[in-house]
């Protein structure tokens, strides 16, 4: 009604209308008739015609066959006044629909398109067919690849056979068939990138003999940006309705046009700046903007025009003598979810860091002894990282309080001890989850971390393998030498353990003048501090560097 209102007011502009509806007489029908519908008949230039009258403003209006109250006026053949057409707009503007009242403004009926592509569509007379869509996978997935078709076109689907395979932000899963029937159309091919959740990516049928039919189906353009930018704009702008009417204004002087010119330019200037540019003849690509927003000012052309003089020009200080080479690489969807996960989790997580150094002495005599008997066993050796997962789980059981989320209307305490475990692939990061890891001994432990490792890197892992976890470690010491680093929280989780290398260090012994050589392994704790008070991470790391320190009584 913003529209509808701003005509009402502008009362001089309605009593001149007829001026525009005059150069558009198929659409003046349109518009103003009472069912606020399209009429194929009034729309045949051939029947209707509008014949100004001169001097009292009126106009003849006649329709071959079609009755006068058609016209939506019950004014005889006369232009009505302007309070007339007031009031009709008013009667009328609440049983049509408003974008299509001022369609008789546009230069072009929007609604003729719209009818066009519904006249055009590529499923009309096809029999029933359901239409299979991109999956949400994960519970942060937006949009997905196809790594491979499994079925061809024309092949009989059952329920439970596997369709095709979906690269997921996370990993590639098996997509598998909910109904009975053939698969007629595959709409995104093998290698198909950046299809959007809930997408058409296929088309299925129930009957064998429906086949032939979908043989030359396009699939129709989706609602994208792309149509809403083809689609005419059904409510018009100021400058389109105003425009037929002549109406005095004020003068506008140089120096008010400026700001046009300048954004037609899409060099944005002060006045003052343009006359000096082109009185000195300066190409203004060539000159840097200081002023707000980038914008040219006298100073710059004054400062380009002295550098000039001295035969350096500006531009050429800014330009390098050696030519960049580079290669740019395609974002996984993995790095693309990591990058707005941990963008979003350090702009809205209060992020706190604690760090403790633990003695991993008796830790080591602990692995050496289990991991002769995971040989002689023919277990898989244990590693330092399946010690602090464990020892970290542990940890948890004893201060609850960090296996917990921050909800924003409350905080949710797990009863669950799930690890994830940060793992480095080609494609990017994957922190598959550890369930229940205070409960498994230490050789299941290992057992699942090799195996979730491997299928990382596989890039097979499914949603079940990575969802669920309440709190992450992340060890780069052991593999790459790394002393000691802060992670970023994962959320929703409240906490995330970054563990360092082990180093020797010299400490003193128990009698004077007498030392010795201990390793010790820093770890800090980062944490949400919405969640974790200061005081509860520190009791967390006491627990933790406890078990670390005194490892014979993780296995009690």
């Amino acid at each position: 009604m913003t529209y509808a209102s701003h005509m009402i007011k502008s009362s001089k502009k309605l009593y001149n209308a007829w001026n525009i509806l005059g150069h558009e007489p198929a659409i003046l029908v349109r518009c103003f008739s009472k069912n606020g519908g399209p009429s194929t008949d009034l729309l045949r230039p051939c029947q209707h015609s509008f014949v100004p009258r001169k001097g009292d403003g009126s106009f003849r209006f006649s329709v071959e066959g079609i009755p006068n109250k058609a016209n939506g006026f019950n004014h005889g053949h006369r232009m009505p006044s302007s309070k007339e057409f007031k009031g009709y707009f008013l009667s009328t503007a609440t049983k049509m629909d408003i974008s299509t009242a001022f369609l008789g403004f546009n230069k072009a009926s929007p609604c003729c398109q719209r009818s066009a592509r519904r006249g055009f569509s590529t499923d009309s007379g096809l029999p029933s067919h359901q239409e299979i869509g991109m999956p949400s996978l994960s519970p942060t997935m937006t949009e997905g690849n196809i790594a491979r078709w499994l079925k061809k076109e024309g092949d009989k689907i059952s329920p439970g056979e596997v369709l095709c395979e979906v690269e997921t932000d996370k990993a590639t899963v098996e997509m598998e068939c909910m109904e009975e029937g053939y698969l007629v159309k595959i709409i995104h091919g093998d290698g198909a990138k950046d299809i959007k959740v809930g997408e058409v990516i296929a088309i299925t049928v129930e009957e064998e003999d429906a086949i032939e039919k979908f043989k030359d189906y396009k699939a129709p353009a989706s609602t994208t940006a792309d149509e809403v930018k083809g689609s005419p704009d059904p409510t018009p702008s100021t400058k389109e309705v105003s425009e037929p009417v002549s109406s005095p204004g004020p003068k506008i002087s140089k120096a008010d046009e400026a700001p046009q010119a300048e954004e037609d330019d899409r060099i944005f200037m002060s006045p003052l700046a343009r006359k000096l540019a082109q009185d000195h003849n300066v190409p203004l690509s060539s000159v840097n903007g200081t002023g707000p927003e980038g914008r040219i000012v006298k100073a710059d052309i004054e400062d380009y025009l002295a550098s000039s003089l001295k035969g350096v020009p500006k531009s050429a200080k800014e330009t390098s003598t050696h030519t960049l080479e580079y290669s740019e690489l395609p974002l996984s969807q993995i790095r693309k979810v990591t990058a707005s996960r941990l963008l979003l989790s350090k702009q809205s997580i209060p992020h706190y860091y604690l760090t403790v150094d633990a003695c991993v002495n008796k830790l080591m005599d602990l692995r050496s002894q289990l991991n002769t008997l995971q040989e002689a066993s023919g277990g898989k050796r244990i590693s330092v990282n399946d010690l602090v997962i464990k020892a970290a789980a542990l940890a948890l059981l004893k201060v609850p309080q960090c296996n917990s989320s921050w909800m924003k209307d409350y905080i949710r305490q797990y009863h669950n001890v799930n690890i994830n475990v940060a793992v480095q692939t080609d494609n990017g990061l994957f922190v598959p989850v550890i369930r229940d890891a205070d409960k498994k001994g230490l050789s299941k432990i290992a057992e699942e971390v090799k195996h979730l490792a491997q299928k990382a890197k596989d890039n097979s892992l499914k949603p079940e393998d990575y969802e669920g976890g309440t709190f992450t470690v992340s060890n780069l010491g052991g593999p790459f030498g790394i002393k000691q680093f802060c992670a970023i929280v994962n959320p929703p989780q409240a906490a995330i353990l970054a563990v360092g290398s082990a180093e020797k260090r010299v400490i003193p012994g128990d009698g004077p003048n007498q030392f010795e050589f201990r390793s010790f392994m820093p770890v800090t704790l980062s944490c949400d501090h919405r969640v974790i008070d200061g005081a509860i991470g520190a009791e967390y790391l006491k627990a933790f560097k406890g078990y670390i320190e005194n490892p014979q009584s993780m296995l009690i």
